[in-house]
């Protein structure tokens, strides 16, 4: 029924007659048939003039179309940029690989590039000889075309019930670095929540920042980049004190303490006199620093010591604290804290290992994909800490629901199943009255595409069966013949 009704729209979209689209319609006409149909085979159902019209509004639209595709086709043409504007995003295979390739496009079989790549690789490790390779292969692509999803099913369902149920099990305790107790990461449900709500800043960001290649196993050289990590206030490393009688403030360094986080007397005059919330002059006596306020301000005293003691005497944004770890053989910095673009930017780190447990500021530093690998990374990551086995092709779904439109985007109102663009589905998922009220005040439509809008008014759902017509046409020509014979 919604096939025939679809059928009417569509030809009366292209000029037709309501007349005539139903005819058509009732005979079974799908829109694809009338256009590959002959007029002979038209004028079996209409007049002769009514198969020239319908041939001709049916027609042109198609004819219209292909001139515009091939005046596109011109235009990009023209704009074609030269063969190495864009980088290659892989490196051609060689070797094995190469060879697996070469004999997989042979036969036809479409293979991803990762299992190629797994293929040769197992090929090598395990010494399986030439004449076997078409052997393997055959093998492996009877079990990829064997997990291929079916056509029409309903993976986002499948998905979220595959993250879903597992999720009641996950627990709701901040978790700890291993071998770093004084690092605390949040874990299980809460991690996961704020990775699909992309959240800018998560609950406890952290960093892993990994040491250049001549760096990596020296201690002093991992502590000296740790001391400029972290942001180190004068509080920190000095007694500050008020002399009510001079009006003045006193600053008493510890000195041990300024050696071991790398820190000269002079970098806190010179921060003390150019900070702009402590008023006074600025003078050095021994191994105490006196700031000299005018007289008889009191309140502006008080208000410069709060000031000195929050000062920030070196230290990147946003990482509060750095711990030096041996981890698989080199020293590794965990912090308290996250600030990506600035810590990238520093001599001594690998900016290839180094990682952050925050997708957003991945997005903003390096772009939408890397982005995407983050909040599989992580979220995979969080599954598996809790000894939840969940197939990585879930999540990589969710990651590229989040991420497809270029900018990351929360799976929430405020996101993904916000945007949804028809009307029941927004308003099955959170504040009904709210979408229904706006879409009637706007005159918006809804098509009926997708699942929760079918399930509403009581349609079969456009997935699986629910999306395949059957039409019956008869015997095939000469199945007639066949049958009498057997008879």
């Amino acid at each position: 029924m919604m096939a025939k009704k679809d059928t009417i729209n569509a030809l009366t979209r292209r000029g037709l007659d309501e007349k005539t689209a139903k005819k058509l319609a009732d005979e079974d006409f799908l829109l694809g048939d009338v256009k590959s149909a002959s007029k002979e085979e038209l004028e079996k159902v209409l007049e002769e003039e009514k198969a020239e019209k319908v041939k001709e509004l049916v027609g042109k639209k198609g004819k219209k179309k292909k001139s515009k595709q091939k005046k596109k086709s011109e235009d990009k043409q023209e704009i074609k940029k030269s063969d190495d504007f864009l980088p290659d995003k892989f490196d051609e295979l060689e070797g094995t690989a190469r060879e697996i390739e070469d004999l997989a496009e042979s036969k036809g079989y479409g293979l991803p590039r990762a299992i190629i790549t797994e293929t040769a690789e197992g090929i090598e490790k395990h010494g399986i000889p030439e004449d076997d390779y078409e052997d393997v292969l055959e093998m492996i692509n009877e079990r990829y075309q064997n997990r291929k999803v079916d056509p029409k099913e309903s993976v986002g369902i499948v998905g979220a019930q595959s993250i879903g149920e597992p999720g009641t099990q996950m627990t709701m305790r901040t978790f700890h670095h291993a071998g770093v107790a004084e690092i605390g990461v949040t874990q299980g449900l809460p991690r996961m929540i704020e990775i699909v709500d992309a959240r800018k800043v998560p609950s406890t960001p952290s960093m892993e920042v990994h040491l250049e290649e001549g760096l990596k196993d020296d201690r002093d050289e991992a502590k000296r980049i740790a001391s400029r990590l972290e942001i180190t206030r004068l509080k920190d490393v000095a007694d500050v004190e008020i002399d009510m009688a001079e009006t003045n403030i006193v600053i008493k360094p510890d000195m041990e303490r300024l050696e071991n986080k790398n820190i000269e007397l002079d970098d806190i005059v010179e921060k003390l006199s150019s900070s702009r919330g402590i008023e006074g002059k600025v003078t050095v006596s021994g191994d105490e620093i006196h700031i000299a306020v005018e007289e008889g301000k009191f309140s502006l005293l008080h208000e410069s010591v709060e000031n000195a003691k929050e000062m920030k005497i070196k230290g990147v944004k946003g990482i509060e604290r750095g711990v030096i770890r041996r981890d698989g053989g080199e020293f590794v910095i965990y912090t308290e804290g996250s600030n990506l673009e600035k810590v990238l930017k520093m001599d001594g780190v690998d900016i290839e290992k180094t990682k952050t447990n925050s997708p957003f500021e991945i997005y903003n530093v390096l772009g939408i994909e890397a982005a995407r690998n983050a909040v599989i990374h992580e979220a995979k990551n969080t599954l598996d800490e809790q000894g939840l086995d969940v197939d990585i092709r879930h999540v990589m779904l969710v990651a590229d629901i989040m991420t497809n439109e270029g900018d990351l985007k929360a799976i929430g109102r405020h996101g993904v199943s916000g945007k949804k663009t028809s009307v029941l589905a927004r308003a099955a998922f959170e504040i009904t009255s709210q979408h229904l009220l706006r879409a009637a005040i706007i005159g918006e439509e809804d098509e009926l595409s997708g699942v929760a809008e079918n399930v509403i008014v009581g349609q079969p759902i456009t997935q699986g069966t629910g999306d395949v017509d059957v039409k019956y046409t008869g015997f095939p020509s000469g199945m007639n013949a066949q049958k009498e014979e057997e008879e």
